[in-house]
């Protein structure tokens, strides 16, 4: 009965540590980002969701990683894992729809920005970011096409 109790103290110290150690991990992955250290920031972000995996900051800093490293899938895919943790994540969907338009899917960036748009209720950053940026690549294609 003594062991038991001394195994499951051991269990509940060694488990203690993973969520001080996630959140520790992400600031650090945001710093390397914001540094352009994306390889190390990759690095600490995917270590921050293996102690962590519904940490929607890891998710949503990675996917911003993967943007910057010209990887708009890997992107998509981030965005999609922090919006099933949160389906109303207002920088979530506005960053996906950036991730869309990167890959050339303008017209499900849209449905992005009607879902912010029912969101917000009015402009939000989000939403006005991602606007912005659907309106660009209309006024590009128009411009190629004349």
């Amino acid at each position: 009965m003594r062991l038991a109790l001394t195994l499951g103290a051991l269990m509940l110290v060694s488990a203690a540590p993973a969520p001080v150690v996630a959140p520790s991990l992400v600031m650090q992955g945001q710093a390397a980002a914001a540094a352009g250290q994306l390889e190390t920031a990759t690095d600490l972000l995917e270590s921050a969701l293996a102690a962590n995996p519904r940490s929607r900051v890891a998710y949503l800093t990675l996917a911003d990683v993967a943007r910057k490293q010209g990887l708009p899938g890997k992107s998509i895919r981030l965005y999609r894992q922090a919006l099933a943790l949160d389906p109303n994540d207002r920088t979530a969907l506005a960053g996906q729809g950036e991730a869309l338009i990167d890959k050339g899917a303008v017209a499900k960036a849209r449905e992005n920005l009607d879902k912010l748009a029912k969101l917000c209720r009015g402009n939000c950053p989000e939403q006005i970011a991602l606007a912005g940026a659907i309106g660009r690549i209309g006024a590009q294609q128009t411009a190629t096409k004349q």
